[in-house]
């Protein structure tokens, strides 16, 4: 069945409907051709018309052994899937008119599901007549995105499906948040240590005034001491 839904994508040959298109493939010039010509093309070479930008204008079509061109398919979608890793969809509901106090408690939930590598799918969710304040719930979503801009990256702008408006957040690779954790902790043991290096230092800077009174007299010298 999965073949057969990846074979359904694309239009081959004859199935193209396009009046005429754009033609890439190996060692061939990119150019656009009548769709007839590109077709005897193909033949000549003996290949497929493969259609693989069917939004493009002219639609783009590759010419390539339409067998070749599945597996390769196949085996892109194999590896993608190998590299992808699991993650959790955490979400976090809001209402139109969400107060400071509730968006800064769910704003810290926010920050530590990304931290831990989590997505956050945020949604204002619109009761009876609040769907009048749809634009306000969009605000709501891009400053939610906005203060979550060193945690997370918006994967698209906000969408609004029936009584809810969507818009999902995918982690960053780095946690901030538990970085900077760590360092205030580090800042914390260091100054409980300073006041014990800090202490013998003090007569160490008292010495040089004291060599510097007995060394030298006369009132000239008097006078520089009090310049230093």
């Amino acid at each position: 069945m999965k073949r057969d839904n990846l074979k359904n994508q694309y239009r081959v040959n004859e199935q193209i409907r396009a009046k005429e298109v754009r033609i890439v493939g190996d060692d061939i010039e990119s150019k656009v051709l009548p769709t007839r010509d590109a077709l005897r093309l193909a033949e000549q070479k003996g290949v497929d018309l493969v259609e693989i930008s069917p939004n493009a204008q002219p639609p783009v079509c590759r010419l390539i052994d339409y067998s070749k061109f599945i597996y390769q398919q196949k085996k892109r979608q194999k590896e993608m899937k190998a590299k992808q890793v699991k993650v959790e969809v955490k979400e976090i509901r809001f209402g139109p008119q969400t107060d400071e106090h509730d968006y800064a408690f769910k704003l810290k939930h926010a920050q530590g599901f990304l931290s831990d590598g989590d997505r956050v799918k945020a949604y204002v969710f619109f009761r009876g007549r609040s769907i009048l304040f749809k634009e306000q719930g969009e605000v709501l979503l891009l400053r939610f995105a906005q203060d979550l801009e060193e945690y997370g990256k918006v994967e698209g702008m906000p969408v609004l499906e029936g009584k809810r408006m969507t818009m999902f957040i995918a982690p960053k690779k780095t946690a901030p948040k538990k970085v900077v954790a760590e360092e205030v902790d580090d800042d914390t043991d260091d100054f409980d240590d300073e006041p014990d290096d800090t202490k013998p230092a003090a007569p160490v800077k008292r010495q040089p005034q004291q060599k510097a009174r007995k060394e030298y007299t006369g009132p000239k010298v008097e006078g520089e001491d009090w310049d230093d």
